[in-house]
């Protein structure tokens, strides 16, 4: 039994993994199950015994994407230590800008495709936004203090910005002018 679930747990991951990568380079309406099955080399009776319909896979996606998001942004933060928490922020978006294959943010082009503000997708889009404000507005009061949290939610939108931003113009240098903005606005680059 324990070598079915890791076999299981294993072609769960491979799937998840497969479909994240081809869901952030192509889009989830573009990539259908049969390229994800192709790609993850698994059985559709495989595929469908984790995910049974589409929107669970997309669902399941962001939630792995979420996760991952948030270790990506912890360890470059902490990469980018001997900076303020902003500045360490601001560096790690830059890096994750500046990084191979960059379409942006995930979660803003799900929510685009998926059009639908009741599809779970779109919904725990909206929750990880929500999340990923709170992870600004705790790096805003680090640097900063309480009374700063009052610009937390402008810098989350520089930070929502920038990311378009970056994506249009195909450079990095969005997350500079959005962190000499929120240095600004916390105080810290008066």
């Amino acid at each position: 039994m324990g070598r079915t679930r890791g076999a299981t747990s294993e072609a769960r991951q491979r799937i998840l993994e497969t479909a994240d990568r081809l869901f952030y380079e192509h889009g989830v309406r573009a990539v259908g199950i049969d390229r994800v099955i192709a790609e993850a080399g698994i059985a559709k009776a495989t595929l469908y015994v984790h995910f049974p319909s589409k929107d669970d896979l997309i669902l399941a996606v962001l939630q792995y994407r979420e996760k991952n998001v948030l270790e990506f942004f912890r360890a470059a933060t902490g990469r980018h230590g001997r900076k303020t928490p902003l500045r360490a922020f601001f560096a790690a978006l830059r890096e994750w800008f500046d990084s191979p294959g960059f379409r942006g943010c995930a979660f803003q082009n799900a929510a685009i495709e998926l059009a639908d503000p009741k599809h779970p997708g779109t919904e725990f889009v909206r929750g990880h936004k929500q999340r990923f404000f709170e992870l600004i507005r705790g790096i805003v009061e680090e640097t900063a203090g309480r009374s700063a949290t009052k610009v937390a939610p402008v810098i989350a939108l520089l930070v929502e910005g920038a990311v378009v931003t970056a994506v249009l113009q195909g450079r990095p240098d969005a997350a500079d002018v959005a962190r000499e903005a929120a240095l600004k606005l916390s105080g810290e680059g008066a």
